[in-house]
């Protein structure tokens, strides 16, 4: 009867700490447990040394820390009906781990399918032109979208970044050829503005230049000091057309007389 009892007690010791044993449950410092009582919302405890009622609580443990997960590229049709693939890197951490256990399940599944979701959506109101030079502005706008729809969820989006554009060859040579439109059209702007500057200063010149009369002759003899150090075998003598004119009217052919 006493070695039965004996039995019976040393029995109850053991369950007794296996129980103690599954009870205890250690969070670390970026570790949460959602605890349960009954299968009805208790409270959100850690980290630490955590004691858990075995069969009567359960728990389910959540990582605080940011999670960092590639969106796969997605067809794109940009709003001036341009193809394109992008793929995308969202960052995002749970701020509220009661939210992403009872509001959704699977939350980073959720969020990894609602992230290419929004980013076809945002992409496709912009121009291909937009999509490679606003490309900080763009990711500002699907993280913005992005974290109000998560929010719900106890989660934070803290940064989107789009990785790459790949566009078919046919279209890169379509942007190749309007690049160089477009610097061929810069070019002959800039040509322009400079013909109608200089013909300013040359208007301004020839107004100081009438004003006094011995100036053209001083600018005269100037040009042809300059033509002379250039040590040219022929130099150009320019004439008035006064005296061109006299000379015609003077030596010219004249007309038969009857």
């Amino acid at each position: 009867m006493m070695g039965f009892t004996f039995g019976f007690g040393s029995i109850l010791i053991v369950l007794l700490i296996l129980l103690v044993a599954s009870s205890i449950r250690i969070f670390r410092e970026y570790e949460r447990g959602v605890v349960f009582l009954l299968g009805r919302f208790w409270k959100v405890k850690g980290p630490g040394l955590v004691l858990i009622v075995p069969v009567v609580q359960q728990v389910v443990k959540i990582d605080l820390r940011t999670v960092v997960f590639d969106v796969p590229p997605q067809d794109v049709i940009t709003r001036d009906n341009v193809s394109v693939k992008v793929n995308a890197v969202v960052y995002f951490r749970v701020v509220d781990p009661e939210r992403a256990v009872i509001q959704v399940a699977r939350y980073f599944e959720a969020t990894s399918q609602l992230s290419q979701t929004i980013l076809r959506a945002v992409l496709g109101k912009h121009e291909l032109d937009e999509l490679l030079a606003e490309r900080e502005q763009l990711n500002a706008d699907i993280q913005k979208v992005l974290d109000a729809q998560t929010d719900a969820w106890g989660i934070k989006v803290s940064n989107v970044e789009i990785k790459h554009v790949d566009i078919n060859e046919t279209m890169i040579r379509a942007i190749a050829r309007q690049a160089e439109a477009e610097r061929e059209r810069r070019a002959k702007v800039i040509h322009a503005e400079g013909e109608l500057q200089a013909s300013e200063k040359l208007l301004q010149a020839a107004q100081m230049l009438a004003q006094q009369p011995q100036a053209m002759q001083l600018r005269y003899l100037q040009t042809l000091t300059t033509i002379a150090a250039d040590k040219n075998s022929t130099i150009v003598f320019p004439l008035p057309i006064d005296v061109l004119q006299h000379v015609l009217d003077r030596w010219g052919p004249r007309p038969p007389q009857g």
